[in-house]
């Protein structure tokens, strides 16, 4: 048998996970781990890929059926950029178990030697004031810029880290797949791009945020007032309502809340839209989420606009950072999670990568605090303090 049903929670499937030989990705529907590849989708010739990739997935899916391999199902990442390449493969062996569950960890030392950040902090708050004025002066409305940590950690284990972001994060997304030539995408995010289970579809857009405090009063305080924040609700509104817009075109009825809800991780507070439909026609997960990526909290608005101000002010290539991470079967179900609060280990250490919404009204140095306060999600997991990178 080429898949296999782990029984009990998810514990043994995340603790089973090894980097170089399997891939993983944790919900609070279950958890998969995916070991080997049987086959991996191809590129597209098109300069758009993600406009074919759905199409491309389900033939690579029939050519499994049709070889008669029991793995009927793709996992992986799509990066940001529609068009790279995507790394999405057919498993060897597929173990599905329960979701994960909170869990006491340990945080190991693991060997980082230096951090740096790019671009410097200060270069990120220039970058900022200039994103804003172009937004007054209406080149666009919205867009996201990022900064990224370079870690030195010659020979970094990611497989602690993920099982410390399970245990701390378990209503997230936890993911890990294997990249080759040494690399691993890894993270946990908060945010369901969209899932697809049946006729059923949920996503849960995610814009606007504030740093959690230890202090329970002051806490309390920080998801009140961004609640009540005039700059996030605008923020968020984009988003909710883009994701809305999408998913009308597919589904025969959505149900969408009135206004946004908080919800916290154990770093932040979000502002959350869950929107629920049924679908109309015979579309998969993965039709939905290229048709929702990028939404407005990971690119901006208008699209093209928002992209183009990212390659012009961001100082890196975001490669699988904001793209989506997850999993689709022959028979169209499956989850995407955007890929956010993550890193991409290699041989000689790791980048990790954190944004935020710029609007008109953005405060540069609100801004960098923001990218700060969600870069903890990975610093705590390995060990680090907001002082190594401030």
């Amino acid at each position: 048998m080429t898949t296999v049903s782990a029984p009990g929670t998810g514990a043994e499937l995340i603790a089973g996970y090894r980097p170089g030989e399997s891939s993983l990705f944790a919900s609070p529907r279950g958890t998969l781990l995916a070991e080997g590849t049987y086959f991996a989708v191809p590129p597209s010739s098109r300069p758009d890929g993600q406009a074919d990739l759905a199409r491309r997935v389900q033939a690579v899916l029939g050519v499994a059926e049709a070889a008669g391999h029991q793995v009927r199902t793709v996992v992986g990442a799509v990066p940001f950029a529609p068009g790279a390449d995507a790394h999405l493969i057919v498993p060897q062996r597929l173990h599905r178990g329960g979701a994960p569950a909170s869990a006491p960890h340990r945080v190991l030392p693991f060997g980082i030697r230096s951090v740096r950040p790019v671009p410097e902090p200060e270069h990120y708050r220039d970058a900022v004031a200039r994103a804003v004025q172009q937004i007054r002066a209406g080149r666009y409305t919205k867009t996201v810029l990022a900064r990224s940590l370079r870690a030195e950690a010659p020979g970094f284990d990611p497989a602690p880290a993920v099982r410390a972001l399970a245990a701390r994060d378990p209503n997230g997304y936890t993911f890990a797949v294997d990249l080759g030539a040494g690399r691993t995408l890894f993270g946990a995010s908060p945010e369901l791009l969209v899932a697809r289970h049946g006729r059923t579809v949920t996503a849960n857009p995610l814009a606007g945020s504030a740093a959690r405090s230890p202090d329970p009063d002051e806490d309390h305080r920080r998801a009140a007032a961004l609640l009540a924040s005039a700059k996030d609700l605008h923020e968020h509104a984009m988003v909710a309502d883009q994701v809305t817009e999408v998913l009308g075109r597919y589904c025969r009825k959505l149900t969408v809340p009135a206004g946004p809800s908080v919800i916290g991780t154990a770093t932040m507070w979000h502002l959350s839209t869950p929107v629920t439909g049924e679908i109309a026609d015979d579309v998969t997960s993965l039709d939905l989420a290229t048709a929702l990526h990028p939404t407005p909290a990971v690119c901006g608005t208008p699209t093209a606009e928002a992209r183009a101000a990212i390659g012009e002010l961001e100082p890196f290539d975001r490669g699988f950072y904001t793209g989506m991470v997850g999993w689709v079967d022959a028979a169209g179900d499956g989850e995407w999670a955007v890929t956010i609060r993550c890193a991409t280990a290699d041989p000689e250490g790791l980048d990790l990568f954190a944004g935020a919404g710029v609007v008109a009204d953005s405060d540069p140095a609100a801004e960098l605090a923001e990218t700060t306060a969600k870069l903890r999600t990975l610093l705590t997991a390995l060990g680090l303090e907001e002082s190594d990178v401030a």
